[in-house]
């Protein structure tokens, strides 16, 4: 198929002027154009766009993504690799959804600001650097803090490999069911809303409904957590929120 840059901004979501600066730079440049000079996509272009993306979302600089494209002599290879990034990503992001739970009791209920070597302590083991300063200008002592300190300091990799292995696993049933039009309120999503609630409450801390639904108006507050949860599928973010208040 051959697509417009139109058309390939409206599937993709990246901007036209984006689509334009890449062409540009010779990253991401239309093998094809019409009669009239106008840029036309095929599949490997937007293959392309995939992998230029990803690296994006890496933190990788523009002008190193060309290179290690075009130099890599197995592209299987590097979107495994990519994928392997993003999975670790997503693991510490899972990580930090269980500590805005606690900060949202802290917002509530009004408490101090933690010290920062208990952020510290707190966020051992999935690079928190990321977030430090912002955590620390808004998140308090909490017991759930405390709690969720305690366990996950003695966790290695095999505990953090199951985490995510139950994460993908729920989040899996739950944009299943989303895809197929079932309804919030249905008992199959409740019972994946559940165990998305114990699964908190098993690996970091005590997780009540009220805190629970909280986090679920987290996910559609905060744009960050929400672009993370759409990449399960579009609309997904407000899908799981909307089930969490249905619960």
């Amino acid at each position: 198929m051959a697509f417009t840059v139109g058309e390939l901004s409206r599937l993709t979501g990246v901007t036209v002027r984006t689509l334009h600066h890449y062409d540009e730079i010779g990253l991401v440049r239309p093998s094809q154009r019409t009669a009239a000079g106008y840029r036309l996509y095929d599949d490997d272009d937007a293959l392309r766009l995939q992998q230029v993306l990803v690296f994006r979302e890496l933190g990788v600089p523009l002008d190193e993504i060309g290179p290690a494209i075009d130099h890599a002599t197995d592209r299987p290879a590097l979107l495994r690799k990519h994928r392997v990034a993003l999975v670790e990503k997503r693991g510490r992001i899972d990580a930090m959804v269980a500590a805005v739970d606690a900060a949202l009791e802290v917002l509530e209920k009004g408490r101090t600001t933690m010290q920062p070597e208990d952020f510290q302590a707190m966020f051992n083991g999935f690079n928190p650097e990321d977030y430090e300063e912002e955590a620390r200008q808004r998140w308090g002592q909490t017991e759930a803090y405390k709690e969720s300190a305690q366990r996950t300091k003695q966790y290695g990799k095999p505990e953090w490999e199951a985490i995510r292995r139950e994460s993908e696993a729920i989040y899996a049933r739950l944009a299943q069911l989303m895809q197929q039009g079932v309804a919030v309120s249905d008992p199959a999503v409740q019972a994946a809303v559940e165990d998305h609630r114990m699964y908190l409450e098993r690996w970091f801390y005590p997780c009540s409904k009220q805190m629970h639904h909280g986090l679920g108006e987290m996910y559609v507050a905060d744009l960050r957590f929400t672009a993370n949860l759409d990449k399960v599928v579009p609309g997904f973010a407000q899908f799981l929120r909307d089930a969490i208040t249905a619960s």
